[in-house]
């Protein structure tokens, strides 16, 4: 028997947001999330924790408590970003991309078709966190993919 919930086996990213009740918002927007749970402070003015289902996952939000990091933001802003990139394989990446945008993302990196094989796009969400959007175009074997990736970089 597992101490896990069934649902929850797979790594989920927790993302510290601020504030949080927008980006919940920003995230069923913009990426079609879905709100599970909403948990606010006894206070009731933040979010301890949110629960959103996103694609065949889960993502964990809550909003910043530097209260409790040693008087320390952690959000990506206040670190002055992430190093964190998170990634979704979606069916169209120039529509979730577009639709991301559309609802307060900046772009990164405008989709292209890449060397491995995906139609591949990069952006941030007003909150500070990468994102990486990408649909599969073209299967390549070992060998094709290293010779692909020799001539992206030696700029042939």
């Amino acid at each position: 028997m597992s101490n896990k919930p069934e649902q929850l086996r797979a790594p989920i990213a927790h993302l510290v947001c601020e504030p949080c009740k927008e980006a919940i918002d920003f995230y069923c927007q913009a990426f079609g999330a879905e709100e599970l749970q909403r948990v606010p402070s006894q206070d009731g003015n933040k979010i301890m924790h949110a629960c959103l289902k996103l694609d065949d996952g889960f993502v964990f939000l809550m909003d910043d408590f530097p209260e409790f990091c040693e008087g320390k933001s952690q959000t990506p802003k206040a670190l002055g970003g992430s190093p964190v990139t998170i990634h979704r394989y979606v069916d169209d990446c120039d529509k979730a991309y577009k639709q991301a945008l559309d609802a307060g993302a900046t772009a990164r990196m405008e989709p292209e078709d890449t060397f491995w094989g995906d139609r591949y796009g990069v952006l941030v969400d007003p909150f500070g966190h990468s994102w990486s959007i990408a649909h599969h175009i073209r299967d390549l074997s070992d060998d094709e993919l290293e010779k692909a990736m020799a001539e992206e970089f030696s700029g042939g």
